[in-house]
């Protein structure tokens, strides 16, 4: 993996774990699908604004009905269940369980990648990486580790709901880069979160209303924090790295994420690091160190 990706790698992590602390706050004083809808709208609302600020440069609404279509793909499909699987797990698991669970992610990415991308071909060191980051993974469900502040063992829901969105999300990205990587890095983001806001908002609304009595200033800073960090920034980075450096390179983003969420559960929500996310977390950083090794 070419180790000018690295600070990329590192910028993308650091987003989306500092964005899953706060969706793990938010939670508190939202229902996760309305968390999730205003979220989303929140970003379409972004991304909008930036095509008309932009519009005298030249940077229009995309028109191209190939870009529509495979963002759509990767939107509806790729990216509405597995955005609202990792948030509505973060009822059941703490910020740093959660995240580390996804470290399975680039595992799963890696194999299918080898199989399907012909310049994605495992390696010894990807294979040593990719079993090292899997079994500190594995050994943090195994444990039933909640990392929850409130010390209380964990549900298997949440572990079902993140197993489930890793599947998703790595069949999200051999497709991206498979069908996508000429296409431009803005142009897909935008449309991708508009239409999961499509899918979403409407689900959002009709089944759980939007309620928003519970929610003070903090709720509010969340929900704006994690959707600037975690949606407009967050899947803007995500394909850019996909189109500059390919799949290995986007999935290596899953190792970064658990060791920012859990520092900053611990620091800002009280929640605990235990031996066994400890030693998780220690063969997690061993798989990312064999795996970008040349």
């Amino acid at each position: 993996m070419n180790r000018q990706s690295m600070p990329y790698i590192l910028l993308q992590g650091l987003l989306f774990g500092t964005s899953i602390i706060a969706s793990s706050f938010a939670l508190g004083q939202f229902h996760p699908l309305t968390f999730l809808g205003l979220r989303l709208a929140m970003a379409s609302l972004i991304f909008t604004a930036f095509y008309l600020w932009n519009g005298s440069g030249g940077r229009t609404i995309p028109k191209d009905r190939r870009l529509w279509f495979h963002a759509s793909v990767i939107g509806i499909l790729g990216t509405a269940f597995p955005m609202w699987a990792f948030i509505s797990s973060l009822q059941y698991l703490s910020s740093g369980v959660t995240s580390a669970l996804i470290t399975i992610a680039p595992a799963f990415t890696l194999v299918l990648a080898h199989f399907l991308l012909p310049e994605e071909r495992m390696t010894r060191n990807k294979s040593l990486g990719v079993a090292f980051a899997f079994s500190g993974g594995l050994l943090i469900a195994l444990r039933g580790e909640s990392g929850l502040a409130d010390g209380r063992q964990a549900d298997s829901i949440g572990y079902i709901l993140v197993f489930m969105a890793i599947i998703i999300g790595g069949c999200r990205t051999i497709y991206a880069q498979r069908f996508m990587r000429t296409l431009d890095t803005l142009d897909v983001a935008s449309v991708r979160v508009l239409t999961t806001t499509v899918l979403i908002l409407p689900i959002s609304i009709w089944m759980v209303g939007i309620d928003l009595h519970t929610v003070d200033g903090w709720g509010y800073f969340a929900l704006v924090y994690s959707t600037i960090a975690g949606t407009f920034l967050g899947i803007f980075g995500e394909f850019n790295l996909i189109k500059r450096f390919g799949a290995t390179a986007a999935a290596m983003t899953a190792y970064v994420i658990p060791v920012v969420a859990s520092l900053g559960g611990v620091l800002l929500l009280g929640e605990q690091i235990t031996i066994w996310i400890s030693v998780g977390m220690a063969l997690i950083l061993l798989g990312i160190t064999l795996t970008t090794s040349r």
